[in-house]
């Protein structure tokens, strides 16, 4: 008896470990079927091979859209500018239009009060007579005449009129505002070796200049020989030291020049001829600029080259001599 109640409570206990709900263990195994299963069906959809229509591209070409007619072409642009059905131009309402028309008007008129604004204050902070900040390289250079186009190469025939009348006409031409008249109905008379100071003036007031005048060039002036020494084979060249606004040259020694071979052979240049002085004298600066010093005439040395050597290419270079701060 006793193993029999053992078999039965054993199978008692077998029942009571046993759920009611048998979904509860099978549908992780449902499950995982349905996914092999359509694992499969895409493989077989990958696999299987295309119809014959499904390889006609011309079946899916997109049709080609019908040609519109010039009438009809001419009848949208006439729609485009205006249409009566919902009275629009050019696409837009009156109303759009007049609201676009008003905010750009707005938006230009703004940023052009803006810039005029920015413009003013910055007019307010620059003095038109000397500028704020001066990048002129000191010491200056110097600038020389005659020059065609730029370049400072002088090749000429003394008895060739052609070839040096050109350099010739140019002298003239930069020789006159020096001429004695004019110098004397402009400017005035100062004292040499002196910087002329006109700082003690208003800062807008017309400043005075002082004479330099034609006849101080000699034979360099063009008033004895208006060929300045091309006809002979001696010519002439005018040096010009560059402006610089307030500068004043050699701290009270005037700048010399002084002319030199730089290639070539030396003996080839002969004497040299400087008038009226080979200085700049300190009487033409300071410059106070073009506004304030309305007939300033910057003082010229002019060279004369009284043996140059004939049929030769020499290369001539003049530099100014001084103290420059």
């Amino acid at each position: 008896m006793e193993p029999n109640c053992t078999a039965g409570g054993a199978e008692e206990e077998h029942h009571g470990n046993y759920s009611p709900n048998p979904s509860a263990e099978v549908a992780p195994g449902k499950h995982a079927v349905a996914e092999a299963l359509e694992e499969v069906q895409e493989e077989l959809i990958e696999h299987q091979p295309l119809e014959q229509e499904d390889l006609n591209f011309e079946k899916w070409k997109p049709k080609p859209k019908p040609k519109r007619t010039l009438h009809e072409k001419a009848f949208d642009v006439k729609t485009y500018l205006w249409n009566a059905e919902t009275r629009e131009f050019m696409g837009r309402t009156g109303h759009s239009w007049f609201l676009i028309i008003l905010f750009y008007t707005a938006l230009y008129a703004f940023l052009a009060a803006m810039f005029g604004a920015c413009m003013w204050c910055l007019m307010l902070s620059i003095s038109p007579y000397h500028p704020t900040h001066n990048d002129r390289v000191m010491p200056p250079g110097m600038t020389m005449s005659p020059q065609l186009d730029g370049h400072y190469e002088i090749a000429f025939n003394a008895s060739d009129r052609k070839s040096w009348k050109k350099y010739a006409k140019l002298m003239e031409e930069q020789l006159r505002s020096y001429n004695d008249a004019l110098q004397e109905q402009r400017n005035i008379q100062c004292p040499q070796d002196a910087y002329f100071m006109q700082d003690d003036q208003e800062e807008s007031a017309e400043r005075k200049s002082c004479q330099f005048k034609r006849s101080w060039l000699g034979e360099c002036s063009g008033l004895q020989d208006p060929h300045f020494g091309f006809s002979q084979g001696k010519p002439c060249i005018l040096l010009r030291m560059n402006r610089i606004l307030g500068y004043l040259p050699g701290q009270g020694t005037p700048v010399n020049v002084t002319c030199g071979v730089k290639k070539g052979v030396p003996e080839s240049l002969g004497e040299l001829q400087f008038f009226p002085k080979s200085i700049f004298n300190l009487m033409y600066y300071p410059f106070y600029g073009k506004l304030r010093h309305v007939n300033y005439t910057a003082p010229v040395v002019a060279v004369r080259f009284n043996g140059l050597q004939y049929d030769t290419h020499i290369v001539v270079k003049c530099k100014l001599n001084g103290k420059y701060f």
